[in-house]
């Protein structure tokens, strides 16, 4: 039986384009192919959020399905993802469904069993479980339909499950002779082993064929890696689609091919590319065609650069310098080598005389008082107010170019280096910024050498480095590792050989932090826990951790 995984990329809310794109991947299915399956919610875009509250939202969706299926009508069924709504007068709304088009109607529903509402997710706000495992019979073949989550609850593979149901054992007691699933799983460096591991296991289990397709490509904070899988009875990965792209895979479930390698990619190319696209997709769903950022010939906006460009070409991307007086000539001069090696323009704006300007109008009102953080603050913001300025006439995507380290401890200005419609960098550890620009360097120097070995510093008075104010970056992220991934407290972490002054100054920072967080441009995630959507903090809470 030979099954085509359609790896898609939807945009959210755009039901008829989403429709289009599935539409225009059937088109290049072989005529012998006995099911097609495309993407949890595929025609809605995952994830939908609030949008699933809209009735109208819903019967567009259910609109564009249907004539989806009136297009395909004379070829083989296909599997879309959709919400569908529950009449049954009790619950919630709606259910996240799987349709199956069939000879130009929707012939059948099939109802994801389990709803995470954990990290990123919160499907339990918008759908009701379905009612049991879900077997179709096609060809003579039972298939079991299942979406997304439904497969992440084995007993033998998990120490602790989430649910208390394993609808994919029910499935096989049913007598099930394959498995599809439809998904929509979010990239975390170093998640597709563990997505290989675990449907491997599952299919070995159970000695079923898996046929998995996951939905590709960036939308908001979250981005689709793709890699869509085949696997044998006996677990072995038989078909992989591509990372990061749009792809059609074709497999017989019944006469697989030989067994493929692991998957290879470093996690350095595995975060630059979810960058890449991340960057690329919300740009365009969100209109912009062209990008800007400030350059300060630090390590930070140089990868953003780099980023900027794979994702939507030099010629797409503006540099900006803001050079003060505690701006160092080799800061200048690296932001420039970047700019000339990636071939982007640039322009310069100088900021000391707007500096000195606020210096004279806040003279008063300062008076008797010392210099700190306040003029430093300034600085960033006049920056800030530069680059907003560039973005409102240009019409471009200001990206904010502060890493999570600097997001995690707060160190970053409101209204300043804060300031742009997107945080690049905003998930990805100092650390790992330092081991992605080495990676680009491998062939060639792309990230100017001279940036990777200054020590790095935000320059707003004279020879400051970060670590005037923050432990090195090598312990800093392990602490922040801990803590933040490993929901580790402080006594955890002090065990781990760690000095307990840092570690408590670190936490605090952590805590102190939270009111900038909420305030800051969407990130994108490529860790397991980011500063987005799955990270739930109070603000104003008291410190139980003493």
């Amino acid at each position: 039986m030979k099954v085509a995984l359609l790896q898609i990329n939807p945009t959210v809310g755009d039901v008829w384009g989403n429709a289009d794109r599935i539409r225009a991947a059937m088109a290049t299915v072989p005529g012998d192919v006995a099911l097609c399956l495309a993407p949890e919610m595929s025609i809605t875009g995952y994830p939908a959020r609030d949008l699933l509250l809209n009735a109208g939202f819903v019967a567009a969706a259910a609109d564009a399905t249907e004539r989806l299926a009136r297009d395909l009508a004379g070829g083989p069924p296909v599997l879309v993802g959709a919400p569908v709504p529950n009449t049954g007068g009790e619950g919630r709304a709606l259910f996240n469904s799987a349709l199956l088009l069939q000879g130009g109607q929707v012939t059948r529903r099939f109802h994801k069993s389990l709803l995470p509402t954990y990290d990123v997710f919160d499907e339990d706000r918008y759908f009701e479980p379905g009612p049991g495992p879900s077997v179709l019979e096609l060809g003579g073949r039972r298939i079991a339909i299942s979406i997304c989550e439904d497969i992440w609850n084995d007993r033998d593979f998990w120490q602790r499950r989430r649910y208390h149901v394993d609808p994919i054992e029910e499935a096989h007691r049913q007598g099930a002779h394959c498995l599809v699933n439809l998904s929509a799983s979010p990239f975390a460096q170093g998640k597709q082993r563990l997505r290989e591991q675990m449907i491997g296991s599952l299919a070995r289990k159970h000695g079923l064929a898996i046929a998995y397709v996951n939905q590709v490509g960036g939308n908001d904070d979250l981005v689709f890696d793709g890699r869509s899988l085949v696997f044998d009875s006996q677990g072995h990965v038989v078909e992989r689609a591509a990372a990061f792209r749009e792809d059609v895979v074709v497999a017989d479930l019944q006469a697989p091919g030989p067994a493929l390698a692991p998957v290879a990619d470093t996690a350095e190319q595995e975060v630059f590319e979810a960058l890449v696209v991340g960057t690329r997709d919300y740009a365009r769903k969100c209109g912009f065609t062209d990008t800007l950022l400030g350059l300060s010939g630090g390590l930070d906006s140089a990868l953003t650069a780099v980023v900027a460009v794979e994702a939507l070409g030099a010629d797409r991307v503006l540099g900006v310098l803001m050079p003060s007086p505690y701006s160092s000539e080799g800061s200048i001069t690296d932001a420039l080598a970047l700019a000339s090696t990636l071939g982007i323009r640039t322009v310069t704006l100088p900021i000391e005389r707007i500096m000195g300007a606020f210096d004279t109008t806040l003279a008063g009102p300062f008076a008797g008082q010392p210099r700190d953080v306040t003029e430093e603050n300034i600085q960033a913001r006049i920056r800030g107010n530069l680059l907003m300025a560039l973005s409102n006439k240009y019409n471009a995507l200001l990206l904010t170019t502060g890493n999570k380290s600097e997001l995690a401890v707060g160190y970053c200005t409101l209204y300043g280096d804060m300031s742009g419609g997107l945080a690049v960098l905003a998930d990805v550890p100092k650390t790992m910024v330092y081991r992605i620009a080495r990676w680009l360097n491998r062939a060639r120097e792309i990230v100017p050498e001279a940036t990777i070995a200054k020590p790095p510093s935000a320059e707003l008075r004279p020879n400051q480095t970060d670590q005037d104010s923050l432990p090195p970056y090598d312990v800093l992220d392990a602490i922040l590792e801990r803590h933040i991934e490993q929901h580790a407290p402080a006594d955890a972490i002090v065990a781990d050989g760690f000095d307990e002054g840092t570690v408590r100054h670190v936490l605090r920072l952590v805590r102190l932090a939270e009111f900038k967080r909420k305030q800051a441009a969407p990130g994108l995630k490529v860790t397991d826990r980011a500063f987005g959507t799955g990270w739930r903090m109070p603000i104003a809470r008291g410190h139980w951790d003493r």
